[in-house]
């Protein structure tokens, strides 16, 4: 009796187990909605207000274009779509499992990034460094899931974007807070900016990734193509850069 019952109950523990696995899976799902309807819910942002830094920044040359922050609307389909996928398809899959809780947490940050942006630029830069760094973690721990273009790739975008904008907060609160003078920011920010991501690139190996960055720093060159230029011109070659960083990478594999 004693031989039997062991295995019989290891069995329903077992079964048990199986049954609560996929709430990570929908953990995500629950967290990339919130993500994604947050900017509905504080229409009113459209950057950190330049009067919440001490020195005001109005024009900022570490800041983007406009049109660059279009690509969120990318970002946001992405991790629906793969937590849909996740859910739908890969939700006992153990190599997508390894990625979830961190995924969940950068998301679940993101979801109230956006009224901490409002009145506060540091707090707003602490947890956009969180979110990114809890996405790269996703994306290391999620390095065997397949295929890769519904788990990886976008999260590798959303990483690689939020690369870009980490480094910018910086450039920000260095030139907001007179460490630097707001060209020697972005220089800063840009310089570190294409380290992180060339390191992360080198690593990961999502073309996605390398995108994201790119097309930040493409955003900050075109910005500044009438009155910085050279903030334009390092700019321009840093996004060429973590292009033919992705190129290699792309031909070594």
């Amino acid at each position: 009796m004693l031989w039997a019952g062991g295995p019989a109950r290891f069995c329903d523990g077992y079964d048990e187990y199986e049954s609560i696995r996929p709430m990570k899976a929908i953990l995500v799902l629950i967290a990339a909605l919130a993500f994604a309807i947050t900017p509905f819910l504080s229409p009113e942002f459209g950057g950190f207000d330049p009067n919440l830094y001490p020195m005001p920044q109005d024009d900022p040359p570490v800041q983007p274009a406009g049109w660059a922050f279009s690509i969120w609307g990318f970002i946001y389909i992405g991790l629906i779509a793969h937590a849909l996928f996740g859910l739908a398809e890969h939700r006992y899959d153990d190599a997508w499992q390894k990625g979830r809780i961190a995924l969940t947490v950068s998301l679940a940050i993101g979801a109230s990034w956006l009224p901490v942006a409002l009145l506060s630029p540091v707090w707003a830069t602490v947890l956009i460094w969180v979110m990114l760094l809890s996405g790269l973690l996703a994306l290391f721990q999620m390095a065997g899931a397949r295929p890769a273009w519904q788990s990886q790739w976008p999260v590798a975008l959303y990483a690689g974007w939020l690369t870009a904008a980490s480094f910018v907060s910086i450039g920000l609160l260095l030139a907001g807070y007179g460490v630097v003078s707001e060209v020697t920011a972005a220089i800063v920010a840009l310089a570190l900016a294409t380290g992180f991501a060339a390191v992360n690139q080198i690593s990961l190996g999502h073309w996605p990734y390398g995108a994201g960055v790119a097309w930040g720093f493409a955003g900050i060159a075109a910005k500044n193509s009438d009155s910085q230029m050279l903030i334009s011109g390092l700019a321009a070659a840093a996004a060429l850069f973590i292009v033919a960083v992705v190129l290699y990478k792309f031909k070594r594999t």
